[in-house]
């Protein structure tokens, strides 16, 4: 049989039409299927079973389509079908009918898809991108809630932030015992959430809350352990005691919410308890050091400066302090990588490096002190190998370190390796989930594997949870960059915070558009009025615009900058188009 005769005979036995009515019913099957089977928490292997069964009975369809042929008499074998009984014409005009209405439908339901499903699938993934994905929710789990302060003086509220971040260390050290850490559970202060909302949100199955109040030399702590799924208590307990007994009160508290949730300590070999006290028991150096944690967490320039006095006065009171020559190694860090330039942004960080180097040498198994020398090794000195060892043993003596997973994803992100970043993320983000830089560090390690739907769903919580902050409004305008999205880019940076994250997310959004004139202007005011504080992002422009000598020049004066961006080097795709440049290897070389 010739070829031609071959192709002409399966269209007399209506193979070509059986083939197409085939494939067109099968892709209705599997789009209304993948549609209408997650709304009845349809197992996820049956739809797999469903495309493999539509794929396998292709074969046999068409096979059965050549033998076999419909007559008025039923169903034949076609060699048996006499010419003068066929009608197989009369059968291929109602397969054409058949191949059009399904066609229709396969239109009709695409649009239907397109312009009602989608929307609705889209609104309801950023519905879920503003809350906590859910997960499964230990027993033994709790959260902390800011304990109340109660002394009728609002300068005391430091006293009562310092007793709640101390149960959340103490709890800490419990083997088995999930503990929320304080980003996350200080959001609910003054909540009108109720316990299985907060729980829901935290995903713990327990709260601890209570109250403060100090007068003069007495303390008087009340404090009650609730179930969160129904609100009922579990324990309860009011103490009043002097306050030169707060350490045992503290100490007894701890041991009691441990009890009630049949907690132990850390079995750990590698784990040492860990403290917020002063070695000498000095009461004052302990709320000197109280009184800076509260500045620092408030998180402006002036709050920072007086977090930095605090723990002057916490170490001059108690010079074998550790703890708080680290937190204030932390302070003079943050402080001179968001507000200080120049001669004195060096000077307060080579404070913060002796404050460090102090803590270590005071107390080698503080998590903190290894935590703060590894944040100046990768952000001051660029040794990331050194300060993920540093990161590594601070998770070796506390491993419930929020902080220091964080920091140590962002690391493995920046050393290109995103997959492992996301792994530690999202430990990070088990034990602090509405922390929303975690969700910034995941949000990156996302878009470098191009995973853009996720990192987009990632950064969005991140804004859901800090509001006005205009370096996550950026991370979601250079997310539509990636896709190519002009339109929805300009769109998204022109929603960012004005200010500097505005002016860079602008200029890389004009970058992909239509109006050169524009991108010129846009990365002209951006070098004008940044060029000291992103050249590193600078660089990222360049590379957007394909323009390698200005990309490395850029690059160069980022490293003699010390730029915290160089970080994200590896994980960068716009810096990464020119991995094959000799000029690249030589930089990641430094």
């Amino acid at each position: 049989m010739s070829e031609r005769s071959f192709i002409a005979e399966l269209k007399r036995r209506n193979v070509i039409r059986m083939a197409g009515l085939y494939l067109v019913g099968a892709w209705l099957v599997v789009q209304v299927s993948s549609t209408v089977l997650p709304m009845f928490d349809a197992p996820a292997w049956l739809p797999r079973t469903i495309v493999t069964l539509i794929a396998i009975g292709f074969v046999p369809t068409l096979i059965f389509s050549w033998v076999f042929e419909f007559t008025p008499d039923g169903l034949k074998r076609d060699a048996d079908v006499l010419p003068d009984r066929s009608i197989a014409p009369q059968t291929a005009r109602r397969m054409d009918r058949a191949i059009i209405a399904v066609l229709a439908l396969a239109l009709l339901y695409f649009g239907f898809d397109k312009f009602v499903l989608a929307p609705r699938r889209e609104a309801a993934m950023l519905a879920s991108a503003r809350q906590p994905a859910a997960a499964a929710i230990a027993d033994k789990s709790i959260a902390v809630l800011p304990l109340t302060n109660e002394s009728g003086d609002k300068d005391q509220q430091y006293f009562s932030d310092g007793l709640s971040e101390n149960l959340i260390v103490a709890l800490s050290q419990f083997s088995g015992l999930k503990v929320i850490g304080r980003n996350s559970s200080f959001r609910f202060r003054d909540t009108h959430d109720d316990s299985r909302t907060i729980g829901a949100k935290l995903g713990v199955a327990t709260l601890l809350e209570g109250s403060v109040q100090r007068a003069g030399d007495a303390v008087r702590i009340s404090a009650e352990l609730i179930r969160a799924s129904d609100g009922s208590t579990i324990w309860t307990q009011s103490y009043d005691r002097p306050y030169k007994d707060l350490f045992a009160l503290q100490d007894e508290i701890t041991q009691s919410v441990a009890g009630a949730l049949k907690a132990k300590l850390l079995a750990n070999d590698t784990a040492v308890a860990q403290t917020d006290r002063p070695p000498s028991g000095n009461l004052d150096a302990y709320s000197a050091y109280l009184q800076g944690k509260f500045y620092f967490a408030r998180s402006s320039e002036a709050d920072w400066w007086k977090a930095l006095e605090q723990y002057a006065i916490a170490t001059r009171i108690d010079p074998r302090y550790a703890l708080a020559w680290a937190e204030s190694a932390r302070a003079g860090g943050w402080l001179a990588a968001e507000y200080l330039g120049g001669a004195e942004a060096q000077r307060v960080i080579a404070q913060g490096r002796a404050a460090a180097d102090t803590a270590l040498k005071l107390e080698p198994n503080l998590a903190a002190a290894h935590e703060v020398h590894a944040e100046a090794l990768g952000a001051v000195d660029f040794d990331w190998s050194g300060s993920e060892v540093e990161f590594r043993r601070a998770l070796q003596l506390a491993p419930n370190n929020s902080d220091a997973l964080e920091n140590l994803g962002a690391l493995f992100a920046g050393r290109g390796q995103p997959e492992h970043a996301i792994e530690l993320i999202r430990q990070s983000l088990e034990i602090d989930p509405l922390r929303p830089t975690g969700y910034l560090v995941l949000s990156r390690s996302l878009a470098s594997l191009g995973r853009l739907d996720e990192a987009e769903q990632a950064i969005r919580k991140a804004i859901a949870l800090q509001q006005a902050s205009g370096i996550f409004d950026a991370t979601l305008a250079v997310i539509e960059v990636q896709r190519g999205d002009a339109k929805a880019a300009l769109a998204e940076a022109k929603r960012t915070l004005p200010g500097i994250w505005q002016d860079y997310a602008l200029a890389m959004a004009r970058q992909i558009g239509n109006d050169r004139a524009a991108a010129d202007a846009a990365l002209k005011l951006t070098i004008d009025k940044h060029a000291d504080g992103m050249a590193f992002q600078i660089a990222e422009i360049q590379a957007l615009r394909r323009d390698p000598d200005q990309t490395f020049a850029w690059l160069a004066r980022a490293w003699t900058n010390r730029d915290p961006g160089l970080q994200f080097l590896l994980v960068n795709p716009f810096l990464l188009r020119y991995r094959d440049d000799p000029r690249f290897a030589a930089f990641c070389k430094k």
